[in-house]
């Protein structure tokens, strides 16, 4: 059996949510499978981590799909003549992204669909790409997978596509994500607040992850209790950050928020487990990886009570509105000053943490491909 992977996500040291389910999911499902040949598609050259067993043949497809354009002469024309070559049995695309010139059979796994809800939220270039092309590809699609219930009620809704079409296949949780022992956690605080603990944002800085409602519930916590407690946004910019750098600029404390860029891979545990919690509130989300990764260093989390994010949280976290910034702040004033909420939060996150792993997520995943045969 072949099966064609879209891989063009795996790409070191840039992987976010789902740079990192492809990653995770594939190295479980291709190493249990030796007998499969899979054909993985990058648009650039690979890293060696990559190619992480022998039953996988590399190709490297012209151009690098970096934008909307790109990206459709990358499916429909690079891709559409390696599978005639290949001939796959299967072609399965973790981003959902298709080909819609071929007829073979393929599997697309949409993580959620949060351009059709907040078109505003992206490129003018993305809005119409992703609101014309991930229909067709819905409706082309064998077979579909998501992330969460959430995901696949809206799919269905907004899409109009059968149920019994979509399978639900939960994220994992990262290996390298552990708990930090305290004489670390007093050495990452000295590096990155000198010496503060602090709140913690993790992920890429646009629009939808509500970071700008954050700051101004910062800054209402700060007034109200005047703790000498820091808050770090850790990330890459991505798009439209114009007004998040502007209500920076305007805050009083804004000397006590800290941007950090994106954290390499070898150095986020440790940021993460020194975090008096995480404090992760986007206005829509698929899954909400962060939220699951503060759970295995044991952090407490603060998260929005919209989306998919209350499924994946259950108990484990104190959920708020993310478009009510005193809802936020309320929250940020409960986690500082009870240390017995903050353990009673990691004791059911330690619980909660049990639900996720990448092997689940890689068998759920390959059930999903075998019924797309």
């Amino acid at each position: 059996m072949k099966i064609a992977v879209n891989t063009r996500l795996l790409r070191k040291n840039q992987m976010d949510g789902l740079g990192w389910f492809a990653f995770s999911s594939l190295q479980h499902m291709v190493t249990k499978n030796p007998g499969v040949e899979f054909h993985f598609l990058f648009d650039t050259p690979p890293d060696p981590e990559f190619l992480f067993a022998p039953n996988i043949v590399p190709h490297v497809l012209f151009p690098p799909a970096k934008h909307a354009l790109l990206n459709i002469v990358w499916f429909e024309w690079s891709v559409k003549r390696k599978l005639q070559a290949i001939k796959p049995d299967l072609f399965f695309s973790p981003d959902g992204l298709l080909c819609l010139g071929w007829k073979g059979k393929q599997h697309g796994m949409i993580a959620d669909i949060n351009f059709y809800h907040f078109p505003d939220d992206l490129k003018w270039t993305n809005q119409k790409y992703y609101n014309y092309y991930y229909p067709r590809y819905a409706n082309a699609a064998n077979r579909l997978a998501t992330i969460s219930e959430y995901s696949k009620e809206d799919i269905v809704k907004t899409f109009q596509i059968n149920p019994q079409k979509i399978d639900i296949v939960y994220c994992g949780i990262n290996s390298f994500f552990t708990p930090v022992a305290p004489d670390v956690q007093q050495e990452v605080r000295k590096e990155i607040t000198g010496g503060s603990e602090y709140f913690l944002f993790i992920g890429t800085l646009h629009p939808r992850k509500n970071i700008v409602r954050l700051l101004q519930a910062f800054e209402l916590f700060k007034v109200q209790t005047g703790a000498p407690i820091k808050l770090v946004v850790a990330g890459r910019p991505s798009y439209r950050t114009e007004e998040m750098y502007r209500q920076h600029e305007q805050m009083t404390s804004k000397n006590d928020v800290l941007f950090t860029g994106r954290i390499k891979d070898d150095q986020i545990n440790r940021v993460l487990g020194s975090a008096q919690a995480m404090v992760y509130v986007p206005h829509f989300e698929g899954f909400g990886l962060p939220i699951v990764e503060a759970m295995q260093c044991d952090v407490p989390v603060i998260s929005s009570n919209t989306t998919s994010m209350p499924e994946v949280a259950g108990d484990a976290a104190l959920l708020v509105d993310p478009f009510n910034v005193g809802s936020i702040k309320e929250a940020m004033v409960k986690m500082y000053s009870s240390p017995a909420l903050r353990a009673e939060l990691v004791r059911k996150g330690g619980e909660r943490k049990q639900l996720f792993s990448w092997e689940k997520t890689a068998d759920l995943l390959w059930a999903s491909i075998q019924k797309a045969f």
